[in-house]
């Protein structure tokens, strides 16, 4: 038999019944009944009920045994008595019943607890985040994330797109917000800086003749939170393509989304459509379809005038939008496109309202160019 084990605590099931096994893991809660010690042994892929009664050799160890010490336990499989089993564990069926026990990595007391979803101060819960992320929520959500990445890259692949990674320590580039800034040892004075995208790596890659490229890229940018994203450091799928169409852009992407969500999340109850398809694009609410109409104006038909009646209508109806940052940066472009003098007033607002905002640079150009 393997030192440390020879199944995982998410494993065991009714055809083992009758096996001897071995489990290594954390013991996640230990409860007392009468003399009879229950422990809920927790490895990474799930949680096991191990009984030790005052009978077995492994009583006085068990004795001594308190939350999330690191313990080997080997036993017997037995099916739980009738009426003691757990429907919600896919091992709620089954228990060890203990013979061995050997502690390999006893643990203070805990300044947080690592069983139930108790509330912590954001201090504690990053001073220990060892602990934290041992939590059920936490645990889960670092799995999510592994498998909605997963799965965008094996779409990706299918597509004959081909992964690309780009360097980290780079030149700066104009993007719109401020650099993360990294001395180098060797050239005193001078920075690396972080990329906010990698947006001249992946224009290097086309001009170069790959044909599809992407990634799962990490962009570094100092600027506020934001609604859709963290501030600091984020990822986003990243991608190129060459000699194509609208169409063949959106044909590659719109898929990826929807098939993603239910492989990775359970089902959720079925919702009324409540948007409606503007030819290839988005299902998007009110808000956002009214800037989709205004950029689609101004970028593809190239009509600033129209554009800026709509962002008009946008401010009037949405004066505090969630998109209200991004609509007053395409208003400062449309503002420009016209050669009118607003988009210096435009621009004064938004600095003012978004200091370190993700267009800051954009307004101040356009706050630098002709006076009114």
């Amino acid at each position: 038999m393997h030192r440390y084990r020879s199944h995982t605590c998410g494993e065991l099931r009714a055809s083992h019944v009758g096996d001897d096994v071995r489990l290594s893991g954390w013991c996640h809660r230990i409860r007392d009944h009468g003399g009879v010690l229950f422990v809920d042994l927790r490895d990474h892929y799930g949680l096991t009920q191990c009984v030790i009664d005052p009978d077995s050799p492994a009583f006085p160890t068990a004795e001594t045994l308190r939350s999330e010490w690191v313990v080997r336990i080997d036993g017997k499989l037995r099916l739980r008595p009738p009426g003691t089993e757990n429907p919600d564990l896919p091992t709620g069926a089954v228990e060890v019943y203990a013979a061995e026990i050997e502690v390999l990595g006893p643990a203070a007391e805990l300044p947080m607890p690592v069983f139930g979803e108790q509330e912590y101060p954001e201090d504690i819960r990053l001073r220990y985040r060892f602990l934290d992320l041992r939590r059920e929520r936490l645990h889960r959500n670092i799995m999510l994330r592994g498998a909605i990445i997963d799965s965008i890259r094996r779409r990706m692949k299918e597509q004959g797109f081909f992964e690309f990674q780009t360097p980290i320590l780079t030149a700066s580039s104009p993007e719109g917000a401020r650099d993360f800034l990294v001395p180098s040892r060797l050239h005193p004075g001078k920075f690396y800086a972080l990329p906010q995208a990698p947006q001249q790596f992946k224009q290097l890659i086309m001009v170069s003749g790959f044909d599809r490229y992407f990634q799962i890229a990490p962009c570094f940018r100092d600027e506020d939170a934001r609604a859709d994203r963290s501030p600091g450091e984020f990822y986003q799928l990243d991608l190129e393509m060459s000699f194509v169409t609208q169409d063949d852009v959106f044909a590659a992407v719109e898929p990826v989304p929807p098939a993603t969500v239910p492989e990775v999340a359970p089902p959720a109850p079925a919702q009324p459509a409540t948007h409606a398809r503007r030819g290839r694009a988005p299902a998007v609410d009110a808000e956002s379809s009214l800037l989709f109409d205004a950029t689609r104006v101004l970028r593809g038909e190239r009509d600033p005038a129209r554009a800026g009646a709509l962002l008009d209508a946008y401010f009037r109806r949405f004066p505090h939008g969630a998109l209200a940052e991004e609509a007053l940066a395409l208003a400062i472009e449309a503002a420009e496109a016209r050669g009118d003098a607003r988009a210096r007033v435009l621009a004064r607002r938004y600095l003012e309202r978004y200091p370190s905002g993700h267009f800051r640079e954009r307004a101040e150009r356009a706050l630098a160019g002709p006076a009114e």
